[in-house]
């Protein structure tokens, strides 16, 4: 996505924050003069209320919720010709002054959505925000793979191709984590900035989240969106795809020649093959493969290859070598002689305790086989000199 010039909205969604949003659009104008300014149904408000500030205002009629809100501005940002809107809370919680730094931060990286990272090193910061926090980030990384600050700061930069194009259908709070999370399949990056943070004393908080109804958005929000990321369909992608990249157990050195092309480092390729061979090789027969998307997603392992090397444990060859492990422990030191398709066929359930000691000796002793084996052919063929 190429930029001919980036141009900038400030946007404030206000609701009920009638003592707060006029000292947040004074200090905004004291560095940015395209401010815009979202009534989302707010009660406390004068009919005048706006009148001394020279900003824009788009009233809704009845409270839609904060992402109806954001989307409201950026639906009215695209029309007037903006390319991004940096987004800010109307009730101090966030200091007005970081937005140079988003400034900075879009002309370094305009296709990026940047998020930022609260400082909760206040011991003073309420609890309940920084478990919030920690919990959203670590769903973050299950569906996506990738790592964050703060995914649930409202203080954001939004390039407006990314809104426009994403199929998003949240309108309160769980609107902020899902539009990460599908920027995030999309191929747009997401980057962290460090920001200051106010959190006012107890009694004088202003805060619109509704401790059920909001987590239970959440927590439909998070549960759609993991079970989605475990499917192996290809997301809808907004910025240039990635070369398509296989790992096949038939064809390994070229696999490994691919990925090493591709960036991918030997330790990497190791790690995620260990992480492969070890979870198909264990007895949770049915969710091999789910299992191993979750794991390498939240470990940031390559899935493509931890699915490939995973097919070396298919049936029958590792299941019978754990059976005749799991018999050679069982049985004082003698093995299993007559191993065939009835022993793992008809007497498969006679032998599934023998399957499980089996299967959890030799995971580990596999998976360090599999690590050892692709890090030193790739690193071998990384130093490799090409041929002229």
């Amino acid at each position: 996505m190429n930029f001919a010039a980036i141009k900038i909205l400030i946007v404030i969604p206000v609701y009920n924050h009638g003592k707060t949003v006029l000292n947040v659009i004074q200090r905004c104008q004291e560095l940015h003069k395209d401010i815009l300014v979202i009534d989302d149904g707010s009660r406390d408000l004068r009919p005048d209320h706006f009148k001394t500030s020279n900003v824009q205002v788009i009233f809704h009629p009845r409270n839609l919720g904060k992402g109806a809100a954001l989307m409201t501005a950026a639906k009215e940002a695209d029309r007037q010709g903006y390319t991004h809107m940096v987004t800010m809370d109307a009730d101090l919680q966030h200091l007005p002054e970081d937005f140079l730094s988003f400034k900075q931060a879009i002309l370094h990286d305009p296709c990026a959505i940047i998020v930022g990272k609260r400082d909760f090193s206040d011991p003073t910061i309420p609890k309940a925000s920084k478990f919030g926090r920690a919990f959203s980030n670590f769903w973050f990384r299950v569906q996506t793979g990738q790592s964050i600050g703060d995914a649930q700061s409202g203080f954001r930069a939004y390039p407006l191709f990314v809104l426009s194009t994403l199929n998003l259908s949240k309108t309160r709070y769980d609107f902020e984590i899902e539009v990460l999370v599908k920027a995030s399949w999309a191929n747009v990056p997401v980057r962290d900035l460090d920001i200051c943070v106010y959190y006012p004393p107890k009694g004088e908080r202003i805060s619109h989240f509704q401790l059920f109804l909001d987590n239970a958005r959440l927590t439909h929000l998070n549960t759609r969106l993991t079970l989605r990321s475990f499917i192996p369909w290809p997301h809808k992608k907004i910025l240039e795809k990635k070369k398509n990249q296989k790992f096949s157990i038939f064809h390994p050195l070229n696999s490994i020649r691919t990925f090493l092309t591709h960036s991918v480092s030997p330790m990497d390729m190791a790690l995620a093959g260990a992480v492969g061979v070890f979870l198909n090789t264990l007895p949770i027969i049915g969710i091999h493969m789910l299992s191993t998307l979750m794991v390498t997603g939240f470990f940031k392992l390559n899935k493509v290859v931890a699915i490939g090397t995973g097919q070396l444990c298919m049936p029958p060859f590792v299941p019978a070598l754990c059976i005749e492990m799991g018999y050679f422990l069982t049985h004082g030191g003698t093995f299993l002689t007559d191993i065939s398709f009835e022993t793992l066929g008809d007497q498969f359930l006679e032998r599934f305790y023998e399957y499980c000691l089996g299967a959890l000796v030799l995971a580990p002793i596999l998976a360090c086989f599999c690590f050892g084996l692709i890090f030193l052919t790739a690193t071998a063929l990384s130093e490799k000199p090409e041929k002229r």
